[in-house]
């Protein structure tokens, strides 16, 4: 299998694990409008690596991560049910878009 040009990792930082299970899709915003690309889930290490093709056109990109139904299935109270991260791709190279993840906060980062 080939590695999406948009891949992810879901760390549990409340928990101190991966975060296995979460759905996650891409879309792209087209004049305004998302129109879904892709949508997957995260593996047992807490990765998405195949969200959409080897290579996407520039313009503007989100991921939407389903934290709500995480945490759900936990049995774990969450402030966001949902996370959107909204990110640009500029040109051909790999862009990993990590979410850092507690049931009352979340950061993000440009890795690599």
């Amino acid at each position: 299998m080939s590695v999406s040009h948009v891949t992810t990792h879901i760390l549990d930082t409340g928990a101190g694990r991966p975060a296995a299970g979460v759905a996650v899709v891409l879309s792209k915003n087209d004049a305004g409008t998302w129109r879904e690309l892709a949508a997957s889930s995260t593996d047992a290490d807490g990765r998405a690596k195949d969200l959409g093709p080897e290579q996407l056109e520039p313009g503007h990109y989100k991921l939407n991560f389903a934290t709500g139904t995480y945490y759900a299935a936990q049995q774990t109270a969450t402030f966001f049910p949902e996370v959107d991260l909204v990110f640009e791709v500029t040109g051909p190279e790999h862009y990993h878009v990590p979410l850092l993840l507690s049931p009352f906060a979340y950061s993000t980062y440009r890795g690599s």
